[in-house]
């Protein structure tokens, strides 16, 4: 099942750059508004769901802890060091040549985590592997769109902004694989995917609404937590 449901979160990933590469401003519009719904359960899955989990296998370790920050660092190092330019969302201005394959280095890590995140969920739970992919899937479509569009704006055709929404698809399938096969990637794929999660939640993806005026993107951010809770109400969990 794992890579299977790798596989559907692939999917968004070539959803969101056929978006950009077709200019659907709707399909647009509902992709920014999945990003703040997203942000808030990736958010409110870590922090009541996974993090109990993590300290609860571990015996609370303090490696248990570092797992989590080396996960969060990884993913800043990628794609804000080595990547010179980079944001969640459409990119709508020209930019320096490279940049869109600079980028698709930095989230093609984050989306091998996607993957492990969802193995590793499923070695604990099925229930809590199929709330990683609904995380994943939530953020895979706006990630499709910032790829794509940088690719765009880098002066890069239309194939090579749906190849490189590929390319994240399969990084995602590649993570899945990997943390089956290799036993420590499975023992510390939680702890990691929890970082790299929260990252993505807190770093990239609340700086992309947060100064946007209206009540649209507050009100989804708060539904995406309301959603983690309610689904953690109806499975009688904690999450």
């Amino acid at each position: 099942m794992p890579v299977l449901l790798a596989l559907a979160a692939a999917l968004g990933n070539l959803a969101g750059a056929f978006a950009v590469v077709r200019r659907e401003r709707r399909s647009l519009a509902f992709i920014e508004t999945c990003l703040a719904f997203g942000a808030g359960f990736m958010m409110a899955l870590v922090l009541v769901g996974v993090l109990p989990e993590v300290l609860a296998t571990t015996g609370a370790q303090p490696s248990a802890g570092l797992l989590v920050l080396l996960g969060y660092v990884l993913v800043h190092v990628a794609q804000h060091v080595f990547t010179p330019h980079f944001h969640y969302g459409e990119e709508t201005h020209a930019v320096a040549p490279g940049a869109g394959e600079s980028a698709l280095v930095g989230l093609t890590l984050h989306a091998f985590f996607d993957g492990v995140a969802i193995a590793s969920g499923f070695l604990v739970s099925e229930r809590l592997g199929l709330l990683f992919f609904l995380a994943v899937v939530l953020h895979k479509l706006p990630e499709g769109v910032t790829i794509a569009s940088l690719m765009l704006a880098s002066g890069r055709g239309r194939r090579a902004a749906l190849l490189s929404g590929a390319v994240l698809g399969v990084a995602t399938i590649a993570g899945v694989l990997l943390t089956q096969a290799v036993a420590p990637l499975a023992r510390s794929g939680l702890a990691l995917a929890a970082g790299v999660t929260l990252y993505v939640a807190a770093s990239n993806l609340v700086p992309e609404f947060q100064a946007k005026r209206g009540v649209r993107m507050t009100g989804a951010f708060l539904g995406g937590v309301a959603a983690l809770l309610l689904l953690g109400t109806l499975t009688g969990s904690a999450v």
